[in-house]
């Protein structure tokens, strides 16, 4: 069973509870918080997130915030994370099958709810195409 690392602030919170019931018994997920809607520092979550992710204790990972820019930023310090800020279904898709992504971020306050697990249905499902892609994302990191 794939292990998913899923983190948030307050403005991702209700997105993240819902996500995590949503992938009950399809993976084993582990939260990283915040655990409540009390403003928050996003990084205090998603750095241990993407940290879990870049050691392989989990396989991928699952990030949002209001618009999901700073906990795809946040994320992206990680030299072996690639996280996509995505806000529909294909963008999910391309960023797994052509940029072997291993970590998404989604924006609460700008996709519906129904919108956001699909996103994460796609992107969980999508695997890397590798081939011609592959060079390229051995190039991405510093």
């Amino acid at each position: 069973m794939k292990k998913i690392a899923i983190a948030g602030d307050h403005a991702g919170f209700e997105y993240k509870e819902l996500i995590k019931k949503h992938l009950e018994g399809k993976f084993e997920v582990q939260d990283f918080g915040t655990h409540s809607l009390d403003s928050v520092d996003y990084p205090d979550f998603v750095h241990p997130a993407a940290s879990s992710v870049e050691n392989g204790e989990n396989d991928m990972g699952i990030l949002i915030c209001g618009s999901g820019q700073g906990v795809s930023i946040t994320a992206n310090k990680h030299q072996k994370i690639r996280c996509a800020l995505c806000w529909e279904v294909e963008l999910a898709q391309l960023a797994r099958q052509h940029n072997n992504a291993n970590m998404v971020a989604l924006p609460a306050r700008f996709i519906s709810e129904d919108l956001a697990l699909k996103i994460v249905d796609a992107f969980l499902a999508t695997e890397f195409e590798g081939g011609r892609h592959q060079n390229r994302v051995d190039k991405i990191g510093c």
